[in-house]
């Protein structure tokens, strides 16, 4: 069974920005980068110049689909850069499907992070402790959202 290169890059891109976010609460700019030009490179590979028009468009409206949230500040600056690298591995005719995964995967796991935060905050206000909430990393919610869009149907 062979992998297609836009599998491997989504995989691959999926992962490292995975672990950065979970680790440091933060896209490196590389990972968005990475997946950009390899988007770019294998569309255009794959399908010419219309290849290259379908990443340049995926990319757009990659950016463009997280931007608005970005500016009512409820997601940070690497997941709007991710989604647009994204949008450039899968172009623009798979980026819709890819963004609506990611917002019910989002939506499942910000419900298990409130319903973790408010058990901690209910253990932590009987210690005497105070009471926090964290922000929730959107990049696994952006990789699954991707990943879930390469199934076939």
């Amino acid at each position: 069974m062979t992998v297609s290169p836009v599998v491997a890059l989504a995989i691959a891109v999926g992962l490292a920005a995975t672990i950065d976010d979970l680790r440091r609460r933060h896209i490196a700019n590389w990972i968005p980068a990475v997946a950009l030009a390899g988007g770019l490179a294998i569309q255009t590979m794959e399908s010419g110049w219309r290849g290259a028009l379908a990443a340049v468009l995926g990319s757009a409206a990659g950016f463009a689909v997280f931007l608005v949230f970005y500016l009512l500040g409820g997601m940070g600056g690497g997941d709007v850069k991710l989604m647009a690298g994204f949008g450039a591995i899968l172009g623009a005719s798979r980026l819709l499907e890819a963004a609506m995964w990611t917002a019910g995967v989002g939506g499942l796991i910000a419900l298990g992070a409130v319903a973790w935060t408010a058990l901690r905050n209910r253990i932590r206000k009987q210690q005497g402790a105070p009471l926090r909430a964290d922000a929730i990393p959107y990049a696994p919610a952006i990789a699954a959202g991707a990943w879930l869009s390469l199934v076939p149907a």
